[in-house]
């Protein structure tokens, strides 16, 4: 790998922003140096923001690519390619793909296997066709009575480095208030108002029968094989202590402030969707993103269903004046990549990983700023 130049750059740094200069070699950060420069060579910034490659923890892009429309399958080599370029236009160099075990309707993509997405992933991976690193978070929703038999391809995989354990019971978490619940199934889903009242009865079936045992099981295999466990929509302060009982490392989506506090509490690192920061709110009615950054209690942005919310949300929280950039930054490239055990990235150091996006910020008509990513570099490799 050869030795590259960025000159005349805004540096994220740690704990402050400065003019610089940074260079690459070997694929790692080799030197940072303050203050413009006129010396010739290199790539020069003109004053354009370099970060971090970000980190994203939970995304549901690729189910996205995966299945375009309801019932419509898209082949999955493509749907990869497609993920991944999206992926990587968003400024994120290391992304953890999040796909769903466990649910009645076989031709959903949560119900049927998975096979032969993840040996697509293998392939391109093994003949470097991806410009992301890419690595495997299992969603397993415990109800289901099909979520341990779906989980079978997973099992021992390179890439499977993080499992969330969910419940989406009506009436509970996420769908605690039950009018939300069913805007969003007969509205996303198509369920008639019968239906949604037949499926929420049988939801509770199903959670009595299947929930406990299946949370048992992939607890276990937690512990067994290694691998990061993350609570989901924890509303109590009751779920935290079991998922900290559990060994959880993370809470991902919070939906109460308390729940927020009592995670910070217990030492679990809290997750929360980018969108909710952009749209100014959950669209499930549960706690803002930005009430837990003022109140110190947001320690990870997830793009979530929105790849570009990453950078947007960012960089909202500081137009806001919720976070300082240093600080907004660090929720989607430092913090994720220490509570996924990767130290070698996720920050402008000497000697970590040369992972970095340029960042322009245009003036819009209406006087707002918008952040536009023009390069993205993995391992000092452009790749964007």
């Amino acid at each position: 790998m050869t030795a590259t130049l960025f000159r005349n750059a805004r540096l994220v740094l740690p704990g402050e922003v400065l003019l610089g200069c940074l260079r690459t070699a070997g694929g790692r950060i080799a030197a940072l140096d303050c203050g413009a420069t006129g010396a010739p060579g290199g790539m020069d910034l003109d004053g354009d923001y370099l970060l971090p490659g970000l980190v994203e923890l939970h995304t549901d892009n690729f189910e996205r690519h995966l299945m375009p429309r309801p019932k419509v399958h898209w082949a999955e080599m493509p749907a990869l390619l497609g993920h991944d370029a999206e992926i990587a236009a968003a400024g994120i160099t290391t992304v953890f793909d999040a796909l769903g075990v466990g649910e009645a309707d076989t031709d959903s993509l949560r119900g049927a296997p998975w096979d032969r997405v993840l040996e697509a992933m293998d392939t391109a991976g093994a003949r470097d066709l991806l410009r992301a690193e890419h690595h495997l978070h299992v969603r397993c929703e415990l109800p289901a009575p099909n979520t341990v038999d779906l989980f079978a391809p997973f099992h021992g995989h390179p890439r499977l480095s993080l499992i969330s354990l969910m419940d989406h019971t009506p009436g509970q978490r996420q769908w605690e208030n039950l009018a939300q619940a069913r805007i969003y199934y007969t509205g996303k889903k198509g369920w008639s108002h019968e239906k949604f009242e037949r499926q929420v009865a049988h939801s509770a079936t199903l959670q009595a029968q299947y929930a406990q045992p299946h949370r048992a099981y992939f607890v276990d295999y937690c512990r067994t094989h290694g691998i990061a466990l993350a609570s989901h929509d924890d509303t109590t302060a009751a779920h935290v202590a079991q998922a900290h009982a559990e060994g959880a490392a993370l809470s991902e989506f919070p939906t109460t402030l308390a729940a927020a506090r009592a995670a910070h509490e217990r030492g679990l690192l809290t997750v929360m969707g980018g969108p909710n920061v952009v749209r100014g709110g959950s669209h499930s009615g549960n706690v803002a993103a930005a009430e837990l950054a003022r109140a110190g209690l947001l320690d990870i942005l997830s793009s979530d269903y929105v790849p570009g919310s990453l950078l947007s949300a960012v960089m909202q929280l500081v137009q806001d004046q919720v976070l300082a950039l240093h600080q907004a930054v660090a929720t989607v490239t430092c913090n994720p990549a220490r509570a996924a055990g990767m130290p070698d990235r996720g920050e402008l150091t000497p000697g970590l990983r040369a992972d970095l996006v340029q960042v322009h910020m245009a003036e819009l008509p209406d006087g707002n700023r918008q952040a536009v990513v023009r390069g993205v570099w993995r391992e000092g490799r452009r790749v964007l």
